[in-house]
């Protein structure tokens, strides 16, 4: 395996720092516009292709900074044009890269998303150098960790990795957050380090075995989360909005009328406005309306990192 770590441009590693962390994925995403997803075995004439930086690592890091926390990154990218190109990405985006590694024993991921006239996606996730995301890589990173306010994690790195990351900030006394993205069966010692769980329908389905529709099914559903240890939990629903488990109590938050276009960063999005806020020491309920207000103007917009908003365009009851 190659190790190699990324060094930040002008900058002295000893003395990065950054309010929040990303320990995530990297990946290119090639996004196909279509009528509609085809059948099994069935070939479909598409509208366009369009070929732009994402996976929900590096979305949610984008989305953090665009809405204004100073942020970090810990993730692998191949030694490849596609690893460059995001490499490039996070420096634009003012995103600190000390924790990023270089690797040429796999390519960078991809990822293969269609998107229907209705705006709704399918999504097929090649891990390539994702998943070379070792616990090491985050012992690298450990000083981001040391000095950050928030952790924040998802699943398309290997579990290991993750729970290291969550050891990791919890001894440094940095909050976590996990979004429990993409959908898989977590064991209770994992849930048990998450401060803030964040998750859809369908992940809050896989991970509580409750049928999670509309908000009371949520709501039960965020109740056993917490019951296997969450300490908090959120369950976005789309256009149904958000149900909130924290401290005993239950909140639904309606989400915002809008007419959407493009779902693929929704959820990325949100998990960013709602960090931010959190980063800065907002309240519950602020954070989440935040974390709204940015998904529902990302759904309006084509693609995944291109339609994540910068926090002035942020309007908030």
């Amino acid at each position: 395996m190659t190790i190699a770590t990324v060094n930040q441009p002008h900058d002295d590693e000893s003395g990065a720092h950054a309010d929040v962390v990303v320990v995530g994925s990297l990946n290119m995403d090639l996004v196909v516009r279509a009528p509609r997803h085809p059948q099994p075995g069935e070939t479909l004439t598409g509208h366009a292709l369009v070929t732009t930086p994402g996976g929900k690592g590096a979305n949610q890091a984008v989305a953090l900074a665009r809405l204004g926390a100073s942020t970090a990154m810990i993730g692998c990218v191949g030694d490849d044009a596609h690893g460059h190109a995001l490499l490039a990405g996070l420096d634009q985006e003012g995103i600190l890269r000390q924790g990023m590694r270089l690797t040429s024993t796999r390519p960078t991921g991809v990822a293969m998303i269609q998107v229907d006239d209705a705006s709704q996606n399918c999504i097929v996730v090649i891990p390539g150098s994702n998943a070379e995301l070792l616990p090491a890589d985050v012992e690298r990173g450990d000083a981001l960790l040391r000095s950050a306010k928030l952790l924040v994690c998802q699943l398309e790195v290997p579990l290991e990795t993750v729970r290291h990351a969550l050891d990791r900030a919890r001894r440094h006394g940095c909050t976590t957050l996990l979004n429990a993205a993409p959908a898989m069966a977590l064991p209770n010692d994992v849930l048990a380090r998450v401060d803030w769980l964040v998750v859809n329908e369908t992940e809050a389905a896989a991970l509580s075995g409750q049928a999670v529709t509309h908000p009371d099914e949520a709501a039960q559903a965020a109740q056993r989360l917490r019951r296997q240890g969450c300490r908090r939990v959120l369950v976005t629903l789309g256009a149904q909005g958000v149900v909130a488990a924290c401290d005993d109590s239950l909140h639904h938050y309606p989400a915002p009328a809008v007419t959407a276009m493009d779902t693929t960063a929704a959820g990325d999005t949100f998990v960013g406005g709602f960090a931010a806020a959190l980063a800065r020491e907002a309240g519950v309920e602020t954070a989440i309306r935040e974390g709204q207000a940015a998904a529902a103007i990302a759904v309006t917009r084509a693609g995944a990192q291109s339609s994540i908003p910068h926090r002035d365009e942020l309007v908030t009851p």
